[in-house]
Formats: structure tokens, sequence, C-alpha cells
């Protein structure tokens, strides 16, 4: 059975995650998807470095509380978490990056990425700025290398809408996408028609481990105009940098706005969207927009998030499901590691199959 060795780039939530699936369900997914995973490195700006080609024990690691988790006295590990000596050096089949990421400048998420590709090992991150702001040059290097770049957690964590795109709705021309896909930013309206104040909702928000301690990216809209430009980018083929997103953000809804709403039947939602001009151009913003009850995204609620494709022959079709959740966003790299290990087994079937016409008709 085919087998592949995996580095895992930070080991806060998401990867933890991962690492905790295959540590209980190994076996499982093996029987199920035809190939085994193995832990073979991880690096993590707290814990340090532990790499075993061998394959990690994952169990004990597991057992630790995250705080307290330190590599430097383990066989095999570092109090320095040595991620370009781990990507590029240590020999792994996929590298799964999942670290904190500059929304500015997408590092350091976008040199792990660029490491791994160089070092022709595929990578799949859940990261959004390599995708948003370096997507295209990522891809290049992937192909140049011969291997595969996955990112399906970068937009709505496990839901999976870019791959609902580039596979279940092929053969379609997608003329525009807009969506609810920042669950913080909708919890927090919604607790807003509820009567709460915007820094009780957003301070409630924060309690439930929707917010960060900084909420700037989810409420003033940062963290959606990234998604709108991979959703931009990947779906509708631009090529959109960041000043070319319109963005406005929800802090500057008033009670008197919710109430307005109400009254004529509306809700205020942060939408972001994408739309293909006549002229082939791509119009992308992000802004709040109060619904009608008939609009598909009008129901969403709390921290679900949504996208809605417009489509020629369907219409509009409607993905909705989780957009945060370390075990949400963990399954997401499984789906990117599914997604690679199709692509590679198709492409060396292929291989195999030319070869024997060749030999046959040699």
């Amino acid at each position: 059975m085919r087998r592949y060795d995996l580095a895992l780039i930070g080991f806060g939530g998401v990867n933890r995650a991962l690492a905790a699936l295959i540590e209980e369900r190994g076996d499982e997914l093996a029987q199920e998807l035809g190939f085994a995973l193995r832990v073979v490195a991880i690096t993590d700006l707290r814990a340090g470095s532990l790499v075993d080609l061998d394959g990690l024990d994952l169990a004990p690691l597991l057992a630790t509380a995250p705080g307290e988790l330190a590599f430097a006295d383990m066989k095999g590990g570092s109090p320095d978490p040595r991620n370009e000596w781990v990507i590029r050096d240590v020999p792994a089949d996929i590298v799964a990056e999942a670290t904190f990421t500059n929304p500015a400048d997408g590092e350091p998420a976008v040199s792990h990425v660029r490491w791994a590709l160089e070092a022709g090992k595929h990578v799949c991150t859940t990261n959004k700025g390599p995708v948003a702001l370096h997507g295209r040059k990522l891809r290049n290097l992937a192909a140049e290398h011969g291997v595969s770049f996955e990112f399906e957690g970068s937009v709505l964590s496990g839901t999976p809408v870019l791959r609902t795109a580039q596979r279940l709705l092929s053969g379609l021309r997608i003329t525009g996408v807009e969506g609810i896909m920042n669950g913080t930013s909708n919890f927090i309206l919604g607790r807003l028609e509820d009567g709460a104040d915007f820094e009780a909702a957003v301070s409630e928000a924060q309690d439930l481990g929707y917010a960060e301690a900084d909420p700037t990216a989810d409420v003033e809209g940062h963290d959606v105009a990234l998604k709108v430009m991979i959703l931009a980018n990947e779906v509708l083929g631009a090529d959109l940098r960041s000043e070319d997103v319109f963005r406005e953000g929800i802090s500057g809804i008033t009670a008197e706005d919710i109430k307005d709403a109400a009254d004529k039947g509306l809700r205020w939602k942060l939408v972001g969207s994408a739309t293909r001009r006549a002229d082939g151009s791509v119009d992308a913003r992000v802004a709040p927009i109060a619904l009608s009850a008939d609009h598909p995204l009008s129901g969403i609620a709390g921290p679900v998030n949504a996208v809605a494709f417009r489509t020629d022959l369907l219409g509009t079709v409607t993905v909705s499901g989780p957009g945060a959740g370390r075990i949400e966003t963990a399954y997401a790299l499984l789906s990117d590691i599914i997604a690679i290990h199709q692509r590679h087994a198709n492409d060396a079937a292929a291989s195999c199959g030319h070869a024997l016409e060749e030999t046959v008709h040699g």
C-alpha cells in the first residue's frame, strides 16, 4: 500500500487535529482511501522541531498540553523550529503548512510553501496569504517541479467550495460568486439583531473562541477580502491584488441600521463577492449588505459560512457549512492529501499505460 510521509509545519490547533486524526483513524483511513499516512517531522514556534524518519509516536505528543510541549529533550528533537531545514532536507512526501501568517505579505507561509515546492514536495496549506497574494506564482512553481499545491481550507475551512467549483461545476460558466465567509462577523451581526451592542457582541465572540484578541481582521473585512481574492483568481480566472478589492467592514453598522433593515424584512450580512463584468474583468468587493429574505445567503446564521455560485445553466448554486474550527480545517488538509494521491496515482497509472502500449506496439 502506498504510504505518504508528512512534515507538519506548525503544531497548533489545525495540524494537531490532523495528527490526532492520523493517530486515531489511521488504519481505518488507509483501508478506505488506499494509502497510509505517517508523520516524520513536526516544527512549532514554541515547541521546536522533532524528526524521526521511521515515524513519530504521536500519542504522547497529543497527550501533552500544547503550551507544555517541548521537543528539545526528545530523541530527534531541537528547541529551534528549523523550518527551512525540515521543509527542504527532511525526506517527506507532503508538507502540511498551518502556521500563523501575516495577511499583508503572506509570510512566513509563502516561504514555507516555496521551499517545499522547490524541494519537490507536495504542499497542502490552510493559509490564505500564500494563495491570495502569490497563488499563480506558487502554482507555476509546483507545476515546474511536478508536484501539487493544494489549499482547499483557505476559504471555508473544511467546507469544499474550491473543489465544488472546479470539479462538480465543471462545464458551467460561473459568472460570479458571493458569500458569507467570516463566521465571526456573521455571529456579531446576529447578536446585534438580538439587541446586543457592538462591543458586547465582539466580547461574546471572543469568549466563545470565534474572535481573536484583536478582531480587526474579521470585523473590518480583511479576512474576507483575501478569500474573495482566492475565489476570484481560482474560480473566475482573475489575477487580483489586494488593492483591487473594495473593502468595508461591519464596525460602522448601528442599532438604528439593524432596526431599519428588520422593519423592511432585511438582514445585514458581511458579503464578499466577485463578479465578471461584460469586458471580462472582475469586480471584487467586501461590504455589509442588507439582504432580502429570499436571498440564498440571508438565512446563514451564527458562525456558519456559505458561498453562492452564479452559473449559466443551473442558476445559483449555494454551498454552506462550517467556516472555522480546528477539526474542520484539519479535514481540509486531509481532503488536500486525498487530492494529491488521486492526481499522482492517476498520473502514475497513465504513465504505466503509455509504457505498456509502447512495449506492445514497439
